[in-house]
């Protein structure tokens, strides 16, 4: 996936201011960033909200620009957004949620769908291994649980109906408690493979030591200012992000190229 110059705005203001980035195939890359710096309104953006207008750039993956194409579209084709807030549908069980989720994409890619024998095989395969108990499946989606269950019960089971792309999870550890932190994080690495690509999205390195990424990215007012290894977060938990602030404000009031400047630098 590549995001080329993308400024995008949310009502009347403008969030992301010329973002550039890229995502290699079966890699996983951590965006970390302050409060307001854009996190949210990439995600959102990849998975095509409709309250948000791209006013520039464009969205590549496998090399189709994807802003045309309406969220369920976006999916079908392999982009997945893991919720930081899941939401409640009473009336309908979480087997069948995943069911449709994962016969919707088999259709889409021309495959036949998967009659319930077979598709509640592979679930119950799948909740083994996360801990998850048969009976959460019979119960409606998100309905009836903590913040924490939603997330470690219910995101890694929709991951695994998903078979290749790239899935974003913005702040997956927001609720979580650290036996839960693991079991989300078990759940990933757990997909990690060459056809999967993962962007998480957190404040706190914390998460970091669960899921290791290969690529760090630092997110300041709209613009991607830094890229390297896991030692950047390990850097950002010591430091903060006071410097990559000042540094995105001066590249706002300057001539717009993306710099990261050192202390001594400036």
């Amino acid at each position: 996936m590549k995001s080329r110059t993308c400024t995008s705005r949310s009502t009347a203001r403008k969030i992301l201011n010329g973002l550039d980035l890229t995502i290699e195939q079966g890699k996983v890359h951590a965006i970390m960033g302050p409060n307001g710096s854009g996190k949210s309104t990439l995600a959102h953006v990849l998975a095509g909200k409709p309250n948000y207008t791209v006013t520039q750039g464009e969205v590549l993956f496998e090399g189709e620009d994807v802003l045309a194409l309406k969220p369920h579209e976006r999916a079908a084709k392999g982009i997945f957004l893991a919720f930081q807030y899941p939401l409640e549908i009473p009336g309908v069980a979480t087997f069948n949620f995943l069911k449709s989720a994962l016969n919707a994409q088999r259709k889409y890619r021309g495959e036949p769908e998967l009659p319930t024998p077979e598709f509640l095989k592979r679930v119950r395969a799948v909740a083994g291994k996360l801990g998850i108990e048969p009976d959460m499946l019979r119960r409606a989606v998100n309905v009836g649980f903590s913040g924490g269950e939603k997330k470690a019960q219910r995101g890694d089971g929709r991951w695994r109906s998903w078979r290749r792309g790239c899935a974003c999870s913005t702040r997956p550890i927001s609720g979580l408690d650290i036996d839960a932190l693991k079991i989300v994080a078990e759940g990933v690495n757990q997909l990690r493979s060459p056809e999967r690509s993962f962007i998480v999205i957190t404040h706190y390195q914390r998460l970091l030591n669960y899921i290791v990424p290969d690529v760090v990215h630092v997110l300041a007012r709209g613009r991607i200012l830094r890229t390297g290894g896991k030692d950047i977060a390990l850097e950002l938990e010591a430091q903060g992000y006071a410097q990559y602030q000042e540094a995105a404000g001066v590249i706002a009031a300057g001539s717009g190229c993306m710099k990261y400047w050192t202390p001594d630098e400036r």
